[in-house]
């Protein structure tokens, strides 16, 4: 972590490495809501498909923006490298959903106020879906700036 404080270099890969991320959190949280709410999909299974898609869009992302000087690897097995980070990225997750999803939509069902606009159970998905992605972001930046990018010093 003090290494994104001390070196400008890696700051800005995290800085890219985030933004890359947002980018993937809004096909994540796009193919999440689609799949929930026009047809109806249960969240860890909309969620699991929505954590598949933004995958793929952060790995062409990563691999040709944010680590533009990693090209040692063959893409092949730079690409299983962050698949493997991933799926454990997605162990990581698929708990964090199933078990605080419940959690956050009985702290919104016992608020004392109505939140406009939007159901509890569509506001408790996304805080909750908010909750995985925030603590996946860590355990996928560390574990690929350190092994599937590797060859970038």
């Amino acid at each position: 972590m003090t290494v994104l404080l001390t070196n400008p270099r890696e700051r800005t890969r995290f800085i890219r490495f985030a933004i890359v991320g947002a980018i993937g959190a809004v096909v994540d949280f796009g193919v999440m809501n689609l799949l929930v709410n026009l047809f109806s999909a249960p969240l860890v299974l909309a969620g699991t498909l929505s954590f598949i898609a933004a995958v793929l869009s952060n790995f062409i992302w990563n691999r040709y923006w944010t680590y533009p000087d990693s090209r040692s690897k063959p893409v092949v097995r730079q690409w299983i490298e962050f698949l493997v980070v991933n799926a454990l990225g997605l162990l990581i997750r698929i708990p964090v959903l199933a078990l605080l999803e419940p959690v956050i939509l009985l702290l919104i069902l016992h608020l004392p106020f109505e939140i406009p606009l939007f159901s509890p159970d569509v506001i408790s998905d996304n805080l909750t879906l908010a909750v995985a992605v925030v603590i996946v972001m860590f355990w996928n930046f560390f574990v690929n700036r350190y092994w599937t990018y590797s060859d970038v010093e």
